[in-house]
């Protein structure tokens, strides 16, 4: 019962749930962003949202890019909080624009996408990424000069 009410962060739990955290949400939004993929390779005329003005097909790319590429990044902790960034933007279109007329039913899936998003862009990748690693070594080099 004492645990229950525990404020301490233990870091090891911490950096633990973010890899899950990680790796969940970027299999997740790669189940999204895969079929994209395939239909931009498939070929074929491309009709999608173009909320910048860019023209369906760049704004399918842009949006590939985030959704696949990306998540891939999330998922290794690699450059995660630059990662995160072009996922918040996706994800904000989505609720704004492509979903805006939907109501709340259709846009809380992208909001959670968000939330998710804007945490790990808060707060890093934790200890158990790629991203770790490289901040290590680079302090490291530092250190010897």
């Amino acid at each position: 019962m004492k645990r229950t009410f525990n404020t301490t962060l233990n870091h090891t739990a911490v950096n633990l749930g973010l890899l899950v955290l990680r790796i969940g949400i970027a299999c997740f939004m790669l189940t999204h962003g895969w079929p994209k993929l395939m239909k931009l390779l498939g070929g074929g005329e491309i009709q999608f949202l173009d909320p910048f003005g860019l023209g369906a097909t760049p704004s399918f790319i842009l949006a590939i890019f985030a959704e696949v590429l990306c998540s891939i990044l999330i998922l290794l902790g690699l450059a995660t909080r630059w990662a995160a960034i072009p996922l918040i933007i996706t994800m904000l279109v989505a609720i704004f624009v492509a979903h805006a007329t939907d109501g709340f039913q259709r846009q809380e899936l992208p909001a959670h996408y968000v939330l998710v998003y804007c945490f790990l862009l808060l707060v890093g990748p934790g200890k158990y990424s790629l991203d770790y690693f490289i901040s290590r070594k680079m302090s490291r080099r530092y250190r010897s000069f």
